[in-house]
Parts: C-alpha cells; sequence; structure tokens
C-alpha cells in the first residue's frame, strides 16, 4: 500500500521524471505535443515543496511513484499537476493523492479543489468525473481559471477540449 507524503527536496527531479513518463500516454493517442512538453520546472517544483504543497504517493522504500502539485486559485486548491509512474497507474495511486488534496483543503476552510483538464481523454476528464469532480459551465469560471485556461491555449492546448473541474473539499 503506497502512502502520501510532502515531497522532499532532493525528490524533486524525479518527480519530473514521473511526469514525462506519466505524459508518454499521451503520444498513443496521437496527442504527440502533450508528450512532448517539458514537465513543471524546478523552480516550480521547489517554491511548491517549500510551501507544502507537493506530495508523493511512495513504495514500500518510500520512493515516490507519483505526485500532486496544488496552488491556492481563487481560493481554491488547484491541483496543477497529478502524474503517476505508468508502472504503477490503475492502482487508485492518483485518486488517493486527490482524496489527499481534498482533506488538506478542508482541514484549511478551502472550500474545494479545482483542476484544468482534456474532457476527451479517459484518463482526464472522465477519470476526474469519476473521482468527484463536475466540469464548471464557463459562467462558473474564476478569474483564476480563465487565466489558467487561456495560458494553456498559449502554449498549444485545444481549448475546445480543455475544461475547468470542481469537487468539495473534504
Amino acid at each position: 500500500m503506497e502512502r502520501t507524503r510532502i515531497a522532499g527536496p532532493a525528490e524533486l527531479a524525479e518527480l519530473q521524471r514521473i511526469e514525462v513518463a506519466s505524459g508518454e500516454a499521451f503520444r498513443e493517442i496521437g496527442m504527440t505535443d502533450v508528450a512532448d512538453m517539458p514537465p513543471l520546472p524546478l523552480d516550480v517544483l521547489a517554491r511548491g515543496q517549500e510551501a507544502g504543497q507537493v506530495w508523493v504517493a511512495v513504495d514500500a522504500e518510500d520512493r515516490p511513484v507519483a505526485f500532486a502539485v496544488v496552488d491556492l486559485v481563487d481560493g481554491c486548491a488547484h491541483v496543477q499537476q497529478l502524474s503517476v509512474d505508468p508502472a504503477y497507474a490503475r492502482r487508485r495511486i492518483g485518486r488517493g493523492l486527490l482524496d489527499h488534496v481534498a482533506g488538506w483543503a478542508a482541514e484549511r476552510g478551502v472550500p474545494a479543489v479545482t483542476l484544468t483538464t482534456f474532457l476527451s481523454v479517459p484518463w482526464n476528464g472522465p477519470y476526474y468525473a469519476r473521482c468527484g469532480f463536475r466540469e464548471l459551465a464557463p459562467t462558473e469560471l474564476t478569474p483564476g481559471l480563465v487565466e489558467i485556461l487561456a495560458a494553456e491555449t498559449a502554449i498549444g492546448l485545444d481549448p475546445v477540449d480543455r475544461v475547468a473541474m470542481r469537487r468539495a473539499a473534504g
């Protein structure tokens, strides 16, 4: 059984490796531009880690096998990145990290967890819906989410297939 803890500073390069490895699944469905995107920069991971907002799921030897990076956006815990090493996929590890983030948010009085994702990719939008997230209508988007979606469009992600989703904390 994996456990969740705050990432250590020496683990950040490993998190980049996990993110790149998990992105390879996009290549298999023809989304090579997404698969080729670089991982979160080390300075971004370091800021999140120093703030206590980068969690890892670890194996029996305490090695990271998945991670979540969270920012606060418009008063909600926003999942900036969630990646699971493909060797550990389909074991509910990602769901465990999302549940951990939701609990962390609730403990701090944060009302919800948000994220942006691909609507049509099975392990994105449909997966997050199974984890309790719901797609936000355009009228429900907060200014921060609008900004995130615009930034994603600017780096080449298809705005037609990108959505923001929300789940209650707790």
